[in-house]
């Protein structure tokens, strides 16, 4: 295990996510149990529906999974996708996250759900993982990786974590592989990042740490459908969500989601599963 050298984008996704008003707003608006894009039926679908369709499909895809299957999820979040790993595979998952307020539901929620002896949730960042070298079957990582200033470090990470043959299964907001230079500056600023990863970036790093593809899905569509739903919801919740998170924080947060829905309109994001596999 390495000394802690989180980046300054790190430092900042974790005041963020451990605020009042995001917790608020990602437990009552984003989905609660899972926080990341979903994958819509219909442009209508209930968010935490689709939400949990992500997550079923990606387990899905890595396939047997079982009992003796271990896995880290990089940024768990409110750890849905650890406890649906559980509850129907059996796995034992290590949710690494860097909010301790998300972290603390995660426990209470593993007590109810009474899955506390398969998933351990552990406070820390994914550019030094706390996990001995070859140590888990799966990396597992939903919209979380964008938040890295350093993701070749991310990548060695993963790459150092997993046993020969493991595999990494992730979905991340990208920008497209052909996006024009400084367009997506409004999105960058408003989630204080620098860049956005790609698929070009993916494949490309990737294989250089020795991962073959095993499959990478684009569904832009799916980013757009999910950033619209969640501003519907936001607009016809107004005044529930400004009463937990403010005025400032909901209309910011307004503004924000229109940026990512014109920016999958113009076609300059990306997102979708990525499937990789170890090799060496």
């Amino acid at each position: 295990m390495k000394s802690s050298t989180r980046s300054q984008a790190v430092e900042i996704a974790e005041e963020y996510y451990d605020s009042t008003e995001a917790d608020a707003f990602y437990l009552n608006v984003w989905g609660g149990e899972d926080i990341h894009i979903g994958l819509y039926d219909t442009p209508v679908e209930d968010i935490a529906a689709a939400s949990r369709r992500t997550v079923e499909t990606m387990a899905n895809q890595l396939g047997g999974l079982t009992a003796e299957t271990r896995v880290i999820d990089l940024g768990s979040g409110y750890g849905g996708a650890a406890r649906y790993l559980a509850a129907n595979f059996g796995c034992h998952i290590d949710c690494l996250n860097l909010s301790r307020t998300q972290n603390e539901l995660n426990r209470k929620n593993n007590v109810e759900a009474g899955v506390t002896e398969q998933i351990d949730v552990i406070h820390g960042s994914y550019e030094d993982i706390p996990a001995s070298d070859a140590n888990y079957d799966v990396v597992w990582s939903q919209d979380a990786i964008l938040h890295s200033g350093n993701r070749p470090r991310v990548l060695d990470e993963i790459k150092r974590v997993l046993k020969p043959g493991g595999q990494v299964i992730f979905t991340d907001p990208m920008q497209a592989d052909d996006c024009p230079d400084g367009v997506l500056q409004p999105i960058l600023d408003r989630i204080h990042l620098e860049t956005l990863a790609s698929f070009e970036f993916y494949r490309s790093e990737l294989g250089a740490r020795g991962f073959e593809e095993v499959a990478v899905s684009p569904m832009l569509d799916q980013l757009r459908t999910h950033y619209t739903r969640v501003g519907e919801e936001l607009k016809s919740r107004y005044d529930d969500i400004v009463n937990l998170s403010g005025k400032e924080y909901v209309d910011n947060m307004l503004h924000g989601l229109q940026h990512w829905v014109s920016g999958a309109d113009k076609g300059h994001l990306a997102w979708g599963i990525a499937h990789f596999k170890k090799t060496v």
